[in-house]
């Protein structure tokens, strides 16, 4: 291409110098650098349409495979606000997408369950925050019974030995915890003011497929502390 250019510079050149000489100078240098500008240009097509073929349609598809690979390192993450829902017996009713809950990197909610996306260590936790009623009859002193809360996390896995059928959770996070014992109370506007949270977690080594539920007492579930931040439910990858 180069050598092209040359060749026609060369002749444009001798052409212009056989004409008559009451040709000015610049219509020379004119012509001299309208040819060239024409090779330069001709020169950078060229070069763009070759790297074009030696790329080729596999480019692409290298890029999007980088692409999928950033997903992939996405850290796996999940973080749901629990609500009180008086058609669920056994646990609060788990929520995404709200607030400040959120899902990254596989890890769903599923019928109220966290579903691990593939194998390996993730922190899970969870606190469950309570109202509770710690007043008795002022007659009776003797009658002073403690407020017990309780809050357990429970795993299902193949490993155990479980089929989709047959599913048999074994527990993985459990604490109970004191709120307070029930005193006679002088002041109708304290009565019902005690608060108290159950939180827990830990590092666990999960299995893809393995599923994750909160389980609590029935009776405590009315008193369920529900607003942002109270109760809440999660699981990260390390």
């Amino acid at each position: 291409m180069e050598g092209e250019c040359k060749v026609q510079l060369d002749v444009a050149a001798d052409t212009e110098a056989r004409t008559t000489q009451s040709v000015k100078p610049n219509s020379k240098l004119t012509t001299a650098l309208l040819v060239f500008t024409l090779c330069l240009a001709a020169t950078a097509a060229a070069v763009l349409v070759l790297n074009r073929h030696a790329k080729g349609p596999g480019q692409d598809k290298d890029n999007f495979s980088h692409t999928l690979r950033q997903i992939s390192h996405v850290r796996a993450a999940i973080h749901l606000q629990g609500e009180y829902n008086p058609d669920m017996r056994t646990s609060v009713e788990w929520k995404n997408q709200v607030d400040q809950s959120h899902s990254q990197g596989g890890l769903v909610l599923d019928n109220n369950e966290i579903v691990i996306p593939q194998n390996g260590l993730y922190f899970v936790y969870s606190q469950a925050s309570f109202r509770v009623s710690c007043t008795t009859d002022a007659d009776d002193a003797t009658s002073r019974p403690m407020v017990h809360l309780s809050h357990t996390v429970k795993r299902w896995s193949r490993s155990y030995g479980n089929d989709d059928e047959r599913k048999t959770y074994q527990t993985i996070l459990h604490s109970v915890r004191t709120a307070c014992q029930k005193t006679a109370s002088s002041d109708p506007d304290q009565e019902g003011s005690w608060f108290s949270a159950v939180y827990m977690g830990a590092v666990f080594n999960l299995s893809r497929g393995d599923r994750l539920k909160t389980v609590m007492e029935e009776k405590m579930l009315p008193s369920l502390e529900d607003e942002p931040g109270k109760t809440f439910f999660g699981v990260f990858a390390l």
